[in-house]
Parts: structure tokens; C-alpha cells; sequence
């Protein structure tokens, strides 16, 4: 049985996929579930329209990521934040900070993409990473500073 995927399924395939499945595990899990709808023809022919329309619109998604990442590289931000007097930090410096300092400089992250190696409790020199798009990631310097 030929059927196209709605949902990225482990070891089976990625959404929009049409794989082949045995017919019980088609019509007793992946359909009723709404992980799959089967593949007859004029679902193929709306899978098509669907798949061109997304690549339209991706590739307008990857255009302003690679834009926001020309801008992002080299930044470096510098967060403030209370210190005691051997460089230790109260608390830490979290990605909702570094996303609040992104935007004060003028670029609207979510903070959910921004990932940091460990957790930052002292003063000093960072890097973070910033996940824009499948396989485009910014790189920024973090100044951690006393106020």
C-alpha cells in the first residue's frame, strides 16, 4: 500500500514522503493516527501543488536567513549583569537575555533558536550559536560584563 506521509516518521520518512507500507500497519496506525493519507492519485496530484508552493515560500525563508546571518557575523554583544568581586556571576546568563540583547541592537531572535555551550556563571568571552534556518547557524561573541 502507497501512502504520503503528513508527519516526519522515524525510520519510515519525512512529511510528503509516498513510501510503501504493509497494509495493516497503513490502514490500522498511520491513517486513522493522521500520520498518512493514502497515495491515490489526485492526492499525488495536490501533494505536487502542496510541494511547490512550500519550495516558493522556503526558499523566500532561506533568503532572510542568509540576510540576518551577513548581519550577525561579527557581532558582539555585551551583557550586563551583577557580579561578585572574584568575576562570579549571580545566577546566569541565560538565551533569553542574549535574545533581549539581540533585539536591542536591532535583530528580533527567538531564543529558542539560540543555543550556548554550558551554562554561563562568570564573567568573560562567549560564543553562542544561533539556528536560523536547516543548516544555517550564526555565530556571535557574548561579552559578559559587571555592571
Amino acid at each position: 500500500m502507497k501512502v504520503i506521509l503528513r508527519e516526519d516518521i522515524q525510520k519510515l520518512g519525512y512529511k510528503d514522503d509516498v513510501v510503501e507500507v504493509k497494509n495493516g500497519y497503513g490502514r490500522n496506525y498511520l491513517i486513522p493516527q493522521g500520520l498518512a493519507t493514502i497515495a491515490t492519485s489526485s492526492s499525488l496530484k495536490v501533494l505536487e501543488e502542496n510541494i511547490k508552493q512550500t519550495q516558493r515560500k522556503q526558499a523566500q525563508v532561506i533568503a532572510d536567513a542568509k540576510a540576518l546571518l551577513k548581519t550577525l557575523e561579527g557581532l558582539k554583544l555585551s551583557i550586563g549583569t551583577k557580579a561578585g568581586s572574584n568575576g562570579k556571576i549571580f545566577g546566569s546568563v541565560t538565551t533569553i537575555q542574549i535574545a533581549q540583547a539581540l533585539k536591542d541592537a536591532g535583530h528580533d531572535v527567538d531564543r529558542r533558536k539560540i543555543s550556548i555551550p554550558g551554562d554561563i556563571k562568570e564573567l568573560g568571552e562567549y560564543k553562542a550559536k544561533i539556528n536560523l534556518h536547516r543548516g544555517i547557524e550564526a555565530e556571535i561573541d557574548i561579552d559578559v560584563i559587571a555592571e
